[in-house]
This record gives structure tokens, C-alpha cells and sequence, in this order.
């Protein structure tokens, strides 16, 4: 990655659980200043507001700890590597050694997302089958029910006797709302 300016993005996913960005940062910007490179840093970075810089031509190269720490999905983070790519901005990923500057690197960057796609595949197919062997067992699945069977009963009988929303409500002391739900069911 030999550019003048790269901007270095690290997230971490809750800051208030703990998860601290400087270990992403410390690492990122050593090895940016060991290839004699500036990094723009910020402990919170915002990913639009880098993106808009990379689109402004004020970044050359991004710096980022790990794949998974700037696209949240494959499909967000094929899309913004190919907008890199067609801004001519350099994209590294530190811990993964990647280089997407380099042929080795997108050809990398392409298996990454094949496997990626892959084990979502997978975990969708997972869950798929588990709802199913829940279901067949005779496990109900979603949220539990507004009210309870008898109160439901109640609610309708109330309204089949043409008393109103409003007054089912006011009469069980139920919010209108729950009671206008509860009569879609």
C-alpha cells in the first residue's frame, strides 16, 4: 500500500460493553507509520464520512483491522471494494494480510467472499431446519400471544355484542391498541 494519505477505520460493535477500538488502532497505526504512512484516525470512525472522503479524492488507501470490522455484510462490503477500487483508493486489511491493490489480494478478497457467502448459506439452511424440527414437535415458534385464549373470547364476544373499541378497552382496562390487535388474530 504505497499512497501519501490512508485513512485507518476500526468499529467495534458495543462500546458501551466494554469493546474498546484502540486495539484495532494501536496495530493499524504502527504498521502504517513502519511503511511511512500518515493515517487519518478517528476512535469512532463513521463509514460515510470516509467513504465521502475516498469519493472526494481527500484519502489515497484505507486501513482497516479486519474485514468484518467495515462491512457489516458481504453484500456491503463487495459493493464498497468495488467503489474503492473504481475511486483508486487502496484498501488493506491488517490482520488478514490483504492487499486489494494487488492481484494476489483481490483474488484473495474474491475466495474470502465465496466462503462468506457460503457459511451464510449455511447458517441459513441451520435455521431453517431447526424451525422445521420445532414446528414438527409441536413447538410454537414467535412471540407469545397478546392476551390469553380466554380474554381473547372475551374481547370478541364483547365486540360481536357491538360494543366498541373504546369501551372493551375501557371496560377490561386494556390499552385500545392491544384490544385492535388482539381482534385481527
Amino acid at each position: 500500500m504505497k499512497s501519501e494519505k490512508v485513512a485507518i477505520y476500526a468499529r467495534v460493535s458495543t462500546a458501551d460493553k466494554g469493546q474498546d477500538p484502540e486495539l484495532q488502532l494501536k496495530d493499524l497505526r504502527a504498521y502504517a507509520n513502519a511503511r511511512g504512512e500518515s493515517g487519518a484516525k478517528d476512535k469512532r470512525p463513521q463509514l460515510d464520512r470516509l467513504l465521502g472522503d475516498a469519493r472526494k479524492r481527500r484519502i489515497d488507501g484505507i486501513l482497516v483491522w479486519k474485514l468484518d470490522r467495515f462491512g457489516r455484510s458481504l453484500k456491503s462490503l463487495v459493493t464498497t471494494l468495488e467503489e474503492l477500487r473504481g475511486l483508486g483508493v487502496q484498501f488493506v486489511s491488517y490482520t488478514e494480510n490483504l492487499d486489494f491493490s494487488t492481484s494476489a489480494g483481490r483474488a484473495m478478497a474474491n475466495l474470502i467472499g465465496v466462503f462468506a457467502e457460503f457459511e451464510r448459506d449455511l447458517i441459513r439452511e441451520r435455521v431453517k431446519a431447526g424451525i422445521q424440527n420445532a414446528k414438527s414437535k409441536g413447538k410454537r415458534l414467535g412471540r407469545r400471544p397478546l392476551i390469553d385464549k380466554k380474554l381473547l373470547g372475551t374481547v370478541r364476544d364483547m365486540k360481536g355484542r357491538g360494543i366498541s373499541i373504546r369501551g372493551i378497552s375501557k371496560e377490561l382496562g386494556l390499552s385500545k391498541s392491544l384490544v385492535h390487535k388482539s381482534l385481527q388474530i
